[in-house]
């Protein structure tokens, strides 16, 4: 469909709470989805949430596959997740690098929980309930953050573990969501 801008940290859109979707499998919601993962493509993105895009709903994408810019990262299966609920498994943490399509060129060290549970809605209104760790833990967490309004700085411990990707990881490539 289309690939769309990607609002970026400042932006008073990305810190409102998105609304819950309440028609599934509907032209517009197609429409939207198709524009994300347009979007996530084009920027070789490990995610996307509606908000990032200035669509204040609670939608998100994410998936890995082999991605240049996550060489070393475990795959993730493509996954659209409408109306998520996330439940930790533990109270195991713990820090890793992550960047973001909405701040471009930086990475922050952050915590995150180790393993959980997340369920939500695929686009059709079918339930997903899924059990996960590691990388994939990660990228659900982040993603739905931004549906509350919480960009992945706004988590980090210590402002010493946040910089600019060049010059934390000089030779690297990429790092955003």
């Amino acid at each position: 469909m289309a690939v769309r801008a990607v609002l970026r940290m400042g932006d008073p859109l990305l810190l409102g709470t998105a609304a819950a979707v309440e028609k599934f499998d509907t032209p517009e919601l197609h429409a939207l989805l198709a524009d994300m993962h347009d979007t996530m493509q084009a920027l070789d993105g490990a995610g996307l949430a509606a908000p990032q895009i200035g669509i204040g709903l609670q939608v998100v994408i994410f998936g890995v596959g082999q991605n240049p810019r996550y060489p070393d990262a475990e795959s993730v299966p493509y996954t659209t997740l409408i109306n998520p609920a996330l439940m930790a498994l533990d109270e195991e943490i713990e820090e890793g690098w992550e960047g973001c399509l909405s701040v471009p060129g930086m990475r922050g060290l952050v915590p995150r929980y180790k393993r959980l549970r997340y369920r939500g809605f695929d686009q059709y209104g079918n339930a997903i309930d899924r059990t996960v760790g590691g990388f994939h833990s990660r990228v659900v967490q982040h993603e739905c953050d931004h549906l509350l309004g919480i960009l992945y700085p706004m988590r980090i411990r210590d402002m010493r573990n946040f910089g600019y990707t060049e010059v934390l990881f000089p030779g690297e490539v990429g790092g955003d969501e």
